[in-house]
């Protein structure tokens, strides 16, 4: 039996090793369910109502040595309850810069942090630099301290010789994750390059980004393997967000493992993972200033001003890159070996072993 237990505290519905091949997962439950499947680990899911192997519904396990807890602080109290001799191990999958209220949570457990000297496990270095900024804020850097384990990649995804089609971009992510504005630069394109289409795959854990448009399909909720094949063939991965930066970005990582690049925006941990800085753009003050004016409108009222930006030359670096890709500069890309599952886990291994 294992000693390794992974607690999700903050997951909206209950999922497992089924659940990431059968139905459309969010990243981090994806990567969780990867790495407790490689460390052939329990996880226990506060929502869970029936055990299916090692997933379990709320319940001491016998023999537990390490705990993993799953983005929230906040449930340290239960794991020092339950466990009370175990490791514990805080898996960070957000961002936590001071004054946030990801920083917050973390502030209102530091007395347990530093009791139970809870390891902070972040998923880049990007990322760790707001985390490691708030433990020192509130004062426990003495007993906690932070380190980078990247998210996984299964080893087996891999380029395989599909078609590209150069008239087809892709955007694989929560509609939060930028949609809108994505939405509003594929329509400044699509009206310079009439043949563009863009496809837009959703996990599910968020409504929203349906409002029609010319060229775009939404294929809603959909399995990996069928995110996965849409990535394949398309031209590139059009993902120009900046209103959530990743803290990791599967995004990026499985679109370079299927062959496809990226185009994106330096924030976040986009450059650090990407690594090529013909897929990242600049984030100019433009930008920002127009998300800053009409973010909080629907899709369809975003219309008129996206007209106006575009007219400015908003998108207009946009333009410029699919046009270059278009025209025989596409990059090549490939699996990146740090972010490989067999990598990923054999650091856990040593993590959880010293």
């Amino acid at each position: 039996m294992s000693s390794v237990l992974f607690y999700d505290p903050l997951c909206r519905q209950p999922y497992d090793t089924r659940t990431l091949h059968a139905c459309a997962l969010g990243g981090t439950e994806a990567t969780l369910t990867r790495v407790a499947d490689a460390l052939d680990a329990f996880v226990i899911q506060y929502n869970r109502a029936e055990d299916w192997g090692r997933y379990r519904r709320p319940q001491r396990i016998s023999g537990i040595t390490h705990v993993i807890v799953n983005r929230d602080s906040r449930a340290l109290p239960l794991v020092a309850r339950h466990y009370p001799g175990a490791r514990t191990y805080l898996w960070l999958h957000d961002q936590v810069n001071p004054g946030s209220r990801r920083a917050r949570w973390l502030a209102g457990t530091a007395a347990l942090l530093r009791e139970m000297a809870v390891t902070a496990v972040c998923v880049s270095d990007s990322q760790r630099r707001g985390v490691e900024a708030t433990l020192r804020r509130i004062g426990v850097t003495a007993q906690v301290r932070a380190l980078t384990i990247y998210n996984p990649v299964e080893d087996a995804l891999t380029p395989d010789g599909t078609p590209v089609d150069e008239r087809k971009l892709i955007f694989f992510s929560s509609p939060n994750k930028g949609l809108n504005f994505t939405l509003d630069a594929f329509s400044a394109l699509k009206r310079r390059m009439p043949d563009l289409r863009l496809v837009v795959g959703n996990p599910g854990y968020k409504a929203g980004g349906d409002a029609r448009r010319a060229g775009v399909e939404f294929l809603g909720p959909q399995p990996q393997a069928r995110i996965h094949a849409e990535v394949r063939s398309a031209l590139c991965t059009f993902f120009p967000n900046f209103v959530i930066p990743e803290t990791f970005g599967l995004v990026f990582a499985e679109s370079h493992a299927l062959g496809t690049p990226v185009l994106t925006h330096d924030c976040g941990a986009a450059l650090e993972v990407v690594g090529d800085p013909r897929q990242v753009l600049p984030l100019t003050p433009g930008y920002r200033l127009y998300e800053a004016a009409v973010g909080s409108l629907p899709s369809r009222w975003r219309r008129l001003p996206a007209r106006l930006a575009a007219s400015a030359g908003l998108f207009d670096a946009y333009l410029e890159r699919i046009r270059a890709w278009r025209g025989g500069g596409r990059p090549r890309t490939g699996p990146d070996p740090r972010f490989r599952l067999s990598t990923v886990t054999e650091q856990w291994r040593a993590l959880l072993s010293s």
